[in-house]
């Protein structure tokens, strides 16, 4: 029988920082547990190097399988040097450390682990699913694919194994990125009255956005939308008045927004200096947490954890928001064994305990859902 705790260690050493990613190793690795316990094995590519990993067993025409998922990049160490070795998977002190460890090897491991030792049984069943993503970092890369080539297949509910400290939540805000470009004129940095500046617009576009007005667009659980100025930038040289600045929105939505009319707001907001356009998007999730699944949710991680969870909602996005669409639309639970302070930190640490509980609420859930 696997250990989800041994298995948490040694995907740790699998160097899988994004960029570049190089999750093919770890997907592989992965791929030969799971077909030696009889599942069925696909790597779909994004790239050379890089795969994603689905696993499928059992299955029936009466009822859809149950997905796990979660993704084996991992992001970069940081600049503060580490005091354990990042990529060493050392268990310590009721904790394995390493990068990766909470956000979200641990997670997976718990998953793989349950997911082997129910495998003789799932045959017949409705059967279980893993997508095990590439990429996911930089914009769920892996999951995006899979959805845009329509490679997901169906599942009847879908469990992200993110980091929550085993708190399940009901969805997460979706993020919006966009690049807004400010124009001016150029002149000699001698005469700046003789050119007009666009690092001053794009600065005073900025600073309007810090205090932008989401209050009429809260939703009640994931509460309101954010916006973050991540990035300015303007000028050719220092002597010469900047004729074109840009400036890198970081927006995190909820259900219900609407995008175009966002960025209508943002412009006025802006004073009609500067013009925005989308860099990137993914959707925001939210399952109704009266769902009956949600309620058996519920019930299994209050009997394994001794808590009497609510359901929360994360402000960070995940592959949900393509495997929800790209796999029939079912409902979706985040919920994992990572703390989610640990995520992207120096010296990042998952508590033994919480992987094990993980795992006994997945092998729990698996087991209501395929009747056995």
């Amino acid at each position: 029988m696997i250990s989800a705790i041994h298995l948490t260690q040694e995907l740790i050493r699998f160097d899988t920082v994004n960029p570049p990613g190089n999750e093919a190793p770890c997907a592989r690795y992965l791929g030969g547990i799971l077909d030696a316990a009889g599942f069925s094995i696909k790597h779909p590519s994004i790239g050379d190097n890089r795969e994603n990993l689905i696993a499928v067993i059992g299955g029936t025409s009466e009822k859809r399988p149950i997905c796990f998922s979660g993704h084996t990049d991992v992001v970069p160490l940081g600049a503060a040097p580490w005091t354990v070795e990042p990529f060493g998977g050392e268990l310590a002190f009721g904790r394995v450390h390493g990068r990766g460890s909470s956000d979200m090897k641990g997670g997976v491991a718990a998953f793989v682990a349950a997911a082997v030792k129910l495998a003789p049984r799932l045959e017949g069943t409705p059967g279980l699913v893993l997508v095990i993503t590439a990429g996911e970092e930089r914009g769920c890369e892996g999951s995006n694919h899979m959805k845009k080539h329509g490679l997901l297949p169906p599942a009847g509910a879908i469990v992200i194994g993110e980091p929550t400290a085993n708190r399940p939540l009901a969805g997460h805000k979706g993020v919006f990125w966009l690049e807004g470009v400010a124009k001016g004129v150029t002149a000699h940095g001698s005469m700046p009255e003789q050119g007009v500046n666009a690092v001053y617009k794009a600065a005073r576009a900025a600073l309007a956005l810090e205090t932008f007005d989401f209050s009429g667009d809260a939703h009640p659980v994931l509460g309101r939308p954010t916006v973050n100025v991540g990035w300015l930038k303007g000028g050719m040289n220092i002597n010469s008045v900047p004729d074109e600045a840009r400036l890198g929105l970081d927006v995190r939505i909820v259900p219900g927004l609407d995008r175009k009319e966002l960025v209508e707001r943002f412009t006025r907001a802006a004073g009609g200096c500067v013009s925005f356009h989308v860099t990137s998007t993914a959707d925001p999730v939210w399952t109704d947490p009266n769902d009956p699944w949600m309620a058996d949710v519920i019930h299994v991680v209050g009997d394994v954890t001794g808590d009497e969870p609510t359901f929360g909602g994360a402000p960070y996005f995940t592959d949900a928001g393509a495997l929800k669409p790209g796999m029939g639309n079912p409902p979706v639970v985040i919920l994992g064994p990572g703390e989610p302070e640990q995520a992207h930190q120096t010296d990042e640490w998952c508590s033994v305990q919480r992987i094990e509980e993980a795992e006994a609420i997945y092998t729990d859930l698996i087991v209501r859902w395929c009747g056995l």
